[in-house]
């Protein structure tokens, strides 16, 4: 909606569901909980929780309709509440895309409990096109059931997302083929991930070592590190057959640190993905742990 002045002039754009058509919807799945709203004319208000991840909030709009920069959120009431007083959340970044309103999860727990409380939160930043305001309010009404339906959703979460272990590493003591608590922690993420995304078609489990042994044994050490994480997943119910095995020795240093070079990584591939170079160093090369 545009609020025109006395001289025809834009005021305003304001963009938000009222009583009747408020609606709010809940995706539900291990690896994520969302609850989106409809904002007419604008939009969608999207609550997100991934796996592994905190709480978040997004505005997505097709249209460019905000100037990317400073803008404010206010938690106010509703136009059939009048007399509470607003709350001022702070400044809030405008940027480009389809995505220009990206919360932190403390503004999202904000935004939340203002929902919960029956408050209007609402984002204003200046428009694209001129200077007039464009406000976006996200209406209280029908969430707070779903928003318990979010709540349930969120107990069964993976404990870790795909980006968060598609590629992971684990380190070694010199000389040493032993993995730690830590380390079998990581690797029970994996197998919990692994076991409910049926589209990873397979993981690369490479060994290596720093190189103040000698070639040979080196060979043989990496390749025991390799094989400690491999016989772990599949101990606790990797199929074999996802796995690929190797060992490189001291081929592909990623350090001057012999400490980071003790290693055996970790990459996970789903189905449909661009395989990477399967050698080591085209791994390594992504790896950014």
């Amino acid at each position: 909606m545009v609020l025109m002045g006395a001289s025809g002039t834009a005021l305003a754009s304001s963009f938000g569901a009222g009583i009747e058509n408020s609606q709010w919807y809940v995706s539900e799945s291990v690896f994520e909980c969302s609850i989106v709203h409809e904002v007419p004319g604008y939009g969608r208000a999207v609550f997100r929780h991934k796996a592994g991840e905190q709480l978040s909030f997004y505005l997505e709009s097709d249209t460019a309709l905000m100037r990317p920069g400073k803008g404010s959120l206010v938690v106010e009431a509703p136009a059939w509440r009048p007399g509470a007083a607003p709350r001022k959340v702070g400044a809030v970044n405008v940027g480009e895309g389809r995505r220009p309103v990206a919360l932190s999860s403390r503004q999202a727990m904000v935004i939340a409990r203002g929902l919960l409380d029956g408050m209007t939160p609402t984002v204003t930043r200046e428009s694209w096109y001129d200077r007039s305001p464009v406000r976006v309010r996200v209406s209280n009404i029908n969430f707070a059931g779903q928003y318990e339906s979010y709540r349930a959703c969120t107990t069964n979460l993976l404990p870790v997302n795909y980006d968060q272990i598609k590629r992971s590493r684990i380190p070694f003591r010199a000389g040493s083929t032993g993995l730690s608590e830590g380390d079998r922690e990581l690797l029970d993420n994996i197998v919990t991930y692994v076991q409910a995304d049926s589209t990873v078609e397979r993981i690369f489990v490479d060994g290596h070592t720093d190189s103040s042994g000698s070639r040979i044994d080196n060979r043989a050490l990496s390749e025991e590190r390799a094989n400690a994480v491999a016989d772990y997943l599949i101990e606790k119910g990797v199929p074999q057959d996802l796995i690929t095995v190797r060992a490189h020795a001291d081929q592909y240093p990623v350090s001057r640190r012999p400490a980071d070079n003790r290693r055996t990584t970790i990459r996970l591939q789903r189905e449909g993905e661009r395989p990477e170079l399967q050698q080591a160093n085209g791994y390594e090369a992504g790896y950014s742990g």
